[in-house]
């Protein structure tokens, strides 16, 4: 049986779409970085109030918000402190123009992923984006994800035997390029196939679902 790539989210270029909620009291400062990040290919929404930014959350969750701290009457470590108690595995880059090392210290102490200093150029934004859709799986829809772990779990569970992908395509009947498919995460296999590499390693598919987070 033919194995059928899934879509997802992932660029040509391998970086991965984003949404992302930027919550800043510059107006100016808010276009610029939605042209930035929109350019990039990203979903954005900016918001000016505290308000805005927990509606624009409640609505849809992003995968990352971009937190100004200095807002003028508004206070960013309020908005911090909050948001870690309604998400507390939301991605978080704060951004100020007002840097300070007591900022940086008590920040983080809320489980900020990063830091970024007004102004910042493209390059710096972009890295600290693909850093953080590398660490949280950011970008990337559930099938991409299953993919990408069950192929790992499949590839462990066969170096553990000593097997070649020859060896495990003989005992399995799975075709030797569909396999290396499977374990670089490119494809997910049939319930067939999956079944058949499962029995071939004496390994149960619930575990290997179950240790890929599924």
């Amino acid at each position: 049986m033919t194995e059928s790539p899934t879509p997802d989210l992932e660029l040509t270029d391998g970086a991965p779409r984003l949404n992302i909620v930027a919550l800043d009291d510059d107006a100016d400062f808010r276009e610029y970085v939605r042209g930035l990040l929109e350019a990039e290919g990203n979903e954005v929404r900016v918001v000016a109030t505290p308000e805005e930014f927990f509606s624009a959350c409640q609505e849809r969750l992003p995968d990352v918000a971009l937190l100004d701290i200095k807002m003028g009457k508004h206070s960013g470590e309020a908005v911090l402190e909050e948001l870690r108690e309604r998400w507390p595995r939301l991605c978080v880059i704060v951004v100020t123009g007002y840097p300070s090392m007591q900022t940086m210290r008590t920040t983080f102490k809320q489980d900020v992923f990063d830091y970024l200093a007004k102004p910042f150029s493209l390059d710096e934004l972009r890295a600290v984006l693909a850093q953080a859709a590398a660490t949280y799986d950011l970008g990337v829809t559930p099938q991409a994800k299953l993919r990408g772990r069950l192929g790992r779990e499949i590839r462990l569970a066969r170096t553990a035997q000593g097997w070649t992908l020859k060896e495990l395509s003989e005992e399995s009947g799975v075709s030797i390029s569909q396999l290396s498919s499977i374990e670089r995460g490119a494809h997910l296999p049939s319930l067939e196939s999956l079944l058949a590499v499962a029995h071939a390693l004496e390994a149960t598919p619930s575990d290997w679902l179950k240790a890929a987070g599924f």
